[in-house]
């Protein structure tokens, strides 16, 4: 059993960062690819990011590309989520997911762990 605890979310203005992570209990974490993803009040939960096993390949949504970072820390058990620029559209409940492979992926199916969420809110 994997028990993911995210962390780091609050109020920000425009502009402003935030820095997520994404903390796993057990061992079964390190050996599996860890996504980012992010679900605003009546709309569908979509991919922000995802990290391979190995930190060596990373995937962001487009919408994010350029401001957000995925980085790992497997001696930690902890996925980071480093947030720069951040705009009001980017206001959400943010979650992490544990994958069922060592890949990255951006397909919610490959994932079958999740934590509870940790909120995001951007004042314009």
């Amino acid at each position: 059993q994997v028990q993911l605890v995210e962390s780091g979310g609050g109020l920000v203005q425009a502009g402003g960062s935030l820095r997520l992570s994404c903390t796993a209990s057990g061992r079964l974490f390190s050996g599996y690819g860890v996504g980012w993803f992010r679900q605003a009040p009546g709309k569908e939960r979509e991919f922000v990011a995802a990290i391979s096993s190995s930190g060596g390949v990373t995937y962001y949504a487009d919408s994010v590309k350029g401001r957000f970072t995925i980085s790992r820390d497997n001696a930690q058990n902890t996925v980071s989520l480093q947030m720069n620029g951040l705009k009001p559209e980017d206001t959400a409940a943010y979650y992490c997911a544990r994958g069922l492979a060592m890949k990255a992926t951006m397909i919610q199916r490959d994932y079958n762990y999740w934590g509870q969420g940790t909120q995001v809110t951007v004042s314009s």
